[in-house]
């Protein structure tokens, strides 16, 4: 027999499979997917991990019938970074505007969903998809995430708790599905996210001594108290994962379908979410697919959710000639620990989170983390991390700052209780670590300090350790073009609007040293991107239409939604289904008929 054919070929699907264009399977052999991510939650907060404090019964039935990862890692500790490397399977530095936070998602990107539906998979989500981003202006027609399914509500048990009836929206994407066509859903929980209903956790008859409070936080009586409000949340994210994995059980549809459970970033919480500390980027994860991934398994093994899309892409066999940085799970999946997956190293990135600064300035950082130390740039260390300690109110008066933290008076109990007791000796160390000035360089040994409570960098004995992380990050960064150090504006990320609430600031005691005109330069450079802005094809009084929609106000002033491909005589109004389509479109419609177009700036 002639050999050579068959090596070529063996070689060509190699290479094939290398650079993500995987072999296609047939549609009777996609799996479906069902990817559940909740909203603030870090690792090791559910119940398969052994916390006591939360008990996530679905969560624990996915990784005991098949992987529990102990170290998985999101690419930015902010949502909306977050999930879009999660569905373009890069780096947020190499999602221009989509790396940063409630500002464009580029139309230009093409998403994992966008693959998946190309190839003949059934998609939609329910809940939070990939956000917060203003895609409408961006152009794009829909939500990165897909197809909103959102019209079905129910009455949670506290306030604050999103009325959205996930599950209830997860049948509806079902009954939606064409016969043997494969489904790739997005079950994106708003929960724990804040703001929490104070006294939840007590209600639920949650006890203080269950709480195992974070070496980054003081034990004290208020964290613990908020620490109970938050699994709450998490366990309704869970309640609604245990209907869904019940109905896919009920139509015997579970064996075939992936199910991902993890989390956008970490727990709301000082030191965690927006900071590239283990805690704000190191998340929870399980991964089940009946037959085909062993059960009863446990991985230490490093993993990054940038890598769901090459991942998901590779199982449903799909191809892409979209440029990818993650790496397919597949070996570790089906082969086991050391079977092809071999990530030595996973790194992250924070730019703007919220309005938190002087000239809606961000906080920009860079991580490199292994399984025994993390490594963190800092780009602007005269800048404060977790926001500025002080706001200008409208009347020029002076507030307590530091809106990175996701706080406020009605809200984040921890944040308050850290920030007005930073003068007591025995809370003084915890609130240095989440609200002081930082040095441009940090290191922590992860195996003995997992809190991150005590830098390295000027350590005589850790500085082979300093200069071997320091390269692991610059060589990833020059690789994957991360314009912070190869440019050609290193800056560029502070030039994207923040189209959201913006807040004021004092003059910041860093100007100071600067020129004047150098620094309103600053301010005004700050923001200043909007060329993803687009015009919608035809806009009046009462509405507008896009190749895709038309929204138009009824005889209340509401606003209504049409599919204008499938629906031109305006028949089927989608707007109690698609909430977030209406409130984008309608977003557009304010700025083109605000008497300037979308353009003018």
């Amino acid at each position: 027999m002639n050999r050579i054919p068959q090596l070529v070929s063996s070689v060509l699907i190699a290479m094939a499979v290398s650079s993500c264009a995987w072999v296609s399977n047939t549609p009777a052999e996609r799996p479906n997917v069902l990817f559940a991510i909740s909203d603030d939650q870090s690792y090791p907060h559910a119940s398969a991990y052994g916390a006591r404090f939360v008990s996530t019964p679905a969560f624990d039935r996915i990784a005991e019938e098949g992987i529990l990862f102990h170290q998985a890692f999101v690419a930015s500790p902010g949502c909306a970074p977050s999930r879009a490397s999660m569905v373009t399977g890069r780096y947020p530095w190499e999602n221009r505007h989509a790396g940063n936070h409630n500002t464009f998602f580029p139309s230009d990107i093409v998403t994992l969903p966008e693959l998946l539906r190309d190839a003949g998979y059934h998609v939609g989500f329910t809940g939070k998809g990939v956000g917060p981003f203003h895609w409408g202006l961006s152009g794009r027609q829909e939500n990165p995430a897909g197809p909103e399914y959102n019209e079905k509500r129910n009455s949670p048990p506290e306030p604050h708790i999103s009325h959205i009836d996930y599950a209830a929206n997860f049948e509806a994407f079902l009954a939606d599905r064409p016969d043997g066509e494969p489904f790739f859903f997005w079950y994106g929980a708003s929960e724990p996210h804040r703001t929490y209903a104070y006294g939840a956790g007590l209600r639920a008859d949650k006890k203080f001594a269950d709480v195992d409070v974070p070496p980054y936080l003081p034990d004290a009586d208020s964290i613990r108290f908020d620490m109970l409000d938050y699994a709450v949340e998490i366990e309704w994210f869970d309640r609604h994962l245990q209907r869904m994995v019940s109905t896919l059980e009920e139509i015997g549809s579970l064996d075939n379908t992936v199910v991902i459970v993890t989390g956008d970033n970490g727990m709301p919480f000082p030191a965690a979410k927006a900071n590239v500390y283990d805690a704000g980027f190191h998340v929870p994860l399980a991964i089940r697919w009946g037959s085909r991934v062993e059960g009863g398994r446990e991985s230490a093994q490093l993993v990054s959710l940038m890598d769901l899309t090459p991942t998901v892409l590779d199982l449903a066999g799909v191809g892409t000639s979209e440029p990818v940085s993650g790496h397919s799970w597949r070996p570790l999946l089906l082969g086991g620990e050391g079977a092809g997956y071999d990530r030595t190293v996973v790194f992250s990135a924070r730019e703007r989170h919220s309005s938190s600064r002087w000239g809606n300035l961000g906080y920009p950082q860079r991580a490199a983390r292994t399984t025994d130390y993390l490594y963190i740039r800092n780009y602007h260390p005269e800048r404060w991390p977790a926001g500025a300690p002080e706001e200008l109110g409208p009347k020029g008066d002076v507030m307590e700052g530091y809106h990175d933290l996701d706080w406020s008076e009605d809200t984040g109990l921890s944040s308050r209780f850290v920030i007005r007791n930073a003068d007591d000796p025995a809370i003084g160390l915890y609130a240095q670590h989440a609200l002081g000035l930082r040095p441009a360089e940090e290191l922590y040994d992860i195996r003995k300090d997992p809190g991150c409570m005590t830098n390295l960098v000027n350590r005589e004995e850790m500085q082979d350790v300093l200069v071997r992380m320091r390269t692991l990050l610059e060589e990833e960064q020059r690789k994957t073009g991360d314009p912070r150090i190869v440019g050609p504006n290193p800056d560029e990320f502070e030039s994207h609007p923040r189209l959201a609430a913006i807040r004021h600031f004092p003059w910041p005691e860093w100007a100071d040293a600067m020129e004047e005109d150098e620094v309103y330069a600053m301010e005004e450079f700050s923001g200043s991107d909007y060329s993803p802005l687009v015009q919608p094809d035809s806009v009046w009084e009462g509405g507008l239409a896009t190749s895709w929609w038309i929204l138009e106000e009824d005889a209340s002033g509401e606003w209504r939604l049409f599919d204008r491909r499938s629906d031109p005589g305006r028949q089927n109004d989608l707007r109690a289904r698609m909430p977030q389509v209406v409130s984008q479109l309608a977003r557009v419609h304010r700025e083109a008929t605000s008497g300037y177009g979308v353009y003018d700036r």
